[in-house]
């Protein structure tokens, strides 16, 4: 299995809208592991981890969102795996 792990910056309208609780659910329906918070800046960031298909159908919905939300872009780097496996909300 080829195992990635991804960071990710959603900039846009995407606080205030559900974006976090939206990333939630669709890491635990692809059965991705990572993390995901707000910044003050008003962007969103995060990490997602597992099998390559599911880490890239994962960032798919990073430019979707919730129907509130306005993304105008969303950044990538894919850096190392830890074997994250439970996705979480952060503070």
């Amino acid at each position: 299995m080829d195992r990635v792990r991804a960071y990710f910056r959603i900039k846009g309208d995407v606080q205030g809208v559900g974006f976090r609780f939206y990333l939630l659910r669709q890491a635990a329906a692809l059965k991705v592991g990572g993390w995901v918070r707000n910044l003050y800046d008003g962007d969103i960031e995060g990490e997602v981890e597992g099998p390559r298909h599911r880490v890239e159908e994962f960032l798919r919905y990073c430019w979707e969102g919730p129907p509130l939300a306005r993304v105008e872009d969303v950044e990538v780097h894919y850096v190392e795996p830890i074997g994250e496996e439970d996705f979480k909300i952060k503070r």
